[in-house]
């Protein structure tokens, strides 16, 4: 909320407010509403976008918690939380963390200060570098039942059983599951299939698949509804997101609604072994990430063709179609067509039909609302397609 939204693009702030990025298995605003004795204020740009003509009101109650959307909440700092007053401010050093209020006014606070250590999000590259120890957080809360399915002779386990949560409902045949680095959860209705190895940290939501075959490294979280298959590795997917097929994935972050085709694959790692750099769209430039190690950044509703390339540090916005032989560009603009070969206009039209036969095959509508939005989307990025 008091961040640089810009610092989120394309994967968060153009499609949905920060607080809905899941680090691993819960976002902001569901952490924060599970536990919090308070209703959470709402200060989005896109309140008036999604409903246009109108202003949806920031009041939600007499005294509202407005929290940085940065910041992951964890059981000691909910505690805090639950104990300011109405016009009272939690810091940490300089930084105002949230505050009590019926409306979003800064002035005439009291400043309170913890001496927690607080976690921030401030770039794209922290959802994949901190999602080890937050599933490790995550792990934490999870009410352990039933862990029956681990009894079962086709499925091998490394490491302490207790660090490892299946579902009930879940499907395991023939699996390897590693829990020596870290925690493993798998959600209800997922299906890990045939011949697929897993180690920890790694979380896979509600009805998602894992293909036969399948590697998956450290650090790893799958969305809800997802299809993963190939090699994935301290990455993040987002919800009703598919890689059903062969090829890499490291270091990265993958929005919803993407599709990546057979044998697409990512460099993490540069041949001279420099850092690498990020397209950032607050700077409008490449900028240092201070990582040896990254991948891909892609927003909601992006696909890739079979045999796609993509370069080491690329950020693809959303609404793109990757295609062709050769390695992309490492800054794809939003609603963009072609591949290395060049670029086109992803026309909305186009894009609009498009996600509206994606989402019916899951039983969800692209309304007018979402319309609304991704159409204000691509007039606002339409000065990055200069091509």
């Amino acid at each position: 909320m008091f961040s640089l939204y810009r610092n989120f693009n394309p994967l968060k702030s153009l499609s949905r407010s920060v607080s809905t990025i899941n680090i691993p298995n819960l976002n902001i605003k569901e952490t924060v509403y599970e536990r919090s004795d308070y209703p959470l204020g709402n200060k989005n740009y896109l309140n008036e976008i999604l409903i246009k003509g109108s202003k949806k009101a920031d009041l939600i109650a007499k005294n509202n918690l407005w929290i940085d959307s940065t910041i992951i909440p964890n059981n000691n700092l909910i505690v805090e939380l639950n104990s300011l007053k109405n016009g009272e401010a939690l810091y940490k050093d300089d930084i105002l963390i949230a505050f009590v209020s019926e409306k979003f006014k800064l002035e005439k606070l009291y400043r309170r200060k913890t001496s927690l250590k607080i976690i921030r999000i401030n770039s794209l590259t922290d959802i994949f570098t901190i999602n080890s120890s937050e599933i490790r957080n995550d792990f934490e809360l999870i009410e352990k039942k039933d862990n029956s399915l681990l009894d079962c002779k086709s499925i091998k386990v490394f490491g302490d059983k207790t660090n490892i949560y299946i579902h009930p409902n879940a499907k395991l045949k023939n699996a390897t599951l590693n829990s020596e680095n870290g925690p493993i959860f798998i959600d209800e209705d997922c299906d890990i299939m045939e011949n697929v190895s897993i180690r920890g940290p790694f979380s896979i939501n509600k009805s998602s698949v894992v293909k036969m075959g399948a590697k998956i490294y450290e650090g790893c979280s799958i969305g809800p509804f997802c299809k993963i298959g190939g090699e994935v590795s301290n990455s993040v997917f987002f919800g009703y997101s598919s890689k059903s097929h062969d090829g890499f994935i490291g270091n990265s972050v993958i929005g919803k609604w993407c599709n990546l085709g057979a044998d697409t694959n990512n460099s993490n790692l540069k041949n001279n072994y420099s850092n690498v750099k990020l397209w950032n769209y607050e700077f409008q430039s490449f900028v240092d990430t201070g990582l040896q190690f990254c991948g891909m950044i892609m927003g909601d509703h992006s696909k890739t063709g079979i045999n796609t390339m993509i370069n080491t540090g690329s950020v693809i916005g959303v609404g793109v179609n990757l295609f062709g032989p050769g390695f992309t560009r490492n800054f794809i603009p939003s609603f963009s067509w072609g591949g290395s070969n060049g670029f086109t206009e992803h026309k909305f039209n186009m894009f609009k039909e498009t996600s509206i036969r994606v989402m019916k095959r899951r039983n969800k509508c692209f309304d007018e609302n979402q319309s609304n939005l991704y159409e204000t989307l691509f007039d606002m990025t339409k000065r990055y397609r200069n091509y």
